[in-house]
C-alpha cells in the first residue's frame, strides 16, 4: 500500500492512567543528532498523523502493543545505556509521554524526544532534549510545521532538516538565515540531513560548504550504513 492510501491515525487508543501504545523498544546505536554514535535505547511509540514521502517507518503507523510505564522502564533498564530517545511515529500524539519522560528524567536517564515539528512542545519536561523536524516541501507536510514553536526552543534542543531537493535545501537555508538572530543562535545544534537515497552525501556536503552557513551541522543516518537501510530494531 502507498503511503498517500494509507489513512491518517491521529492516535492509538490507551487505557489506563500509565499506559503508552508501543511500536517497539531496542537497543542501538544512535545513528542521529549531536548524540550519534552514542550507545542508545529507543522506546518508539505507535502512531502518527503526518504522511511524509520520505517516511521510512510506515510500520510505526499501526502496529503497536499496549505496556504499562512500569513494563517500558524495566525494559530499558535491561540495556547497559543511560542514553534513552523517545520516538515514532509521533509521540507527542499519546499525551501520557510526557509523564514517562519525566519518570526516566528522575531516575537520572538522559533523554531525547524525536519529534516532528507539527505538534506544541512547550509542555516537554525541560530536562528531555528536544530534537525537532522542520518539515521540509518534499515531505509533502511543509504546510503542517507549528513555526511558533521556534521561540519555544533553548540551548539543549537541536533543529533537523530532511533534504531531499534543491527545492528542501533552498527552504531549509532561508528559515536558517531567517533565525539569525534568534532561534538559530540559541539551540544547539542545527542538522541537515539528506534523504537516503534521493540526495547524495556529496551533493549536500558542497551546498552547505559553498554557502558557509553559520551553526549548521551535516549529518548522515549512520544506522543505515552500520546496517540494511530498511532493517528495523537497529
Amino acid at each position: 500500500m502507498s503511503t498517500s492510501a494509507l489513512p491518517v491515525v491521529n492516535a492509538p487508543a490507551t487505557a489506563g492512567p500509565d499506559t503508552l501504545t508501543i511500536n517497539e523498544i531496542f537497543y542501538s546505536i544512535q545513528g542521529e543528532s549531536t548524540f550519534a554514535g552514542q550507545p542508545c535505547v529507543f522506546v518508539r511509540l505507535t502512531g502518527c498523523d503526518l504522511r511524509c514521502t520520505y517516511c521510512d517507518t510506515e510500520y510505526a503507523f499501526y502496529e503497536g502493543k499496549r505496556r504499562t510505564f512500569d513494563e517500558i522502564i524495566a525494559e530499558v533498564t535491561r540495556h547497559p545505556c543511560r542514553l534513552v530517545e523517545i520516538t515514532g511515529g509521533e509521540p507527542l500524539l499519546q499525551k501520557r509521554v510526557h509523564r514517562l519522560m519525566a519518570r526516566l528524567c528522575d531516575l537520572n536517564y538522559t533523554v531525547l524526544i524525536e519529534t516532528s515539528g507539527a505538534h506544541d512542545i512547550g509542555a516537554i519536561d525541560p530536562r528531555v532534549h528536544r530534537i525537532m523536524d522542520l518539515k521540509t516541501p518534499s515531505s509533502g507536510e511543509c504546510a503542517r510545521n507549528r513555526m511558533a514553536n521556534l521561540e519555544l526552543l533553548g540551548p539543549r534542543d537541536e533543529v533537523k532538516f530532511v533534504i531531499g531537493s534543491e527545492e528542501d535545501y533552498d527552504w531549509a537555508r532561508g528559515q536558517v538565515r531567517a533565525g539569525l538572530p534568534g532561534w538559530a543562535d540559541r539551540v544547539n545544534a542545527i542538522l541537515f540531513s539528506p534523504v537516503f537515497g534521493k540526495m547524495t552525501p556529496l551533493d549536500l556536503a558542497t551546498r552547505v560548504l559553498a554557502d558557509g552557513l553559520p551553526r549548521v551541522r551535516m549529518q548522515l543516518q549512520m544506522h543505515k550504513l552500520i546496517w540494511e537501510p530498511n532493517q528495523r530494531g537497529v
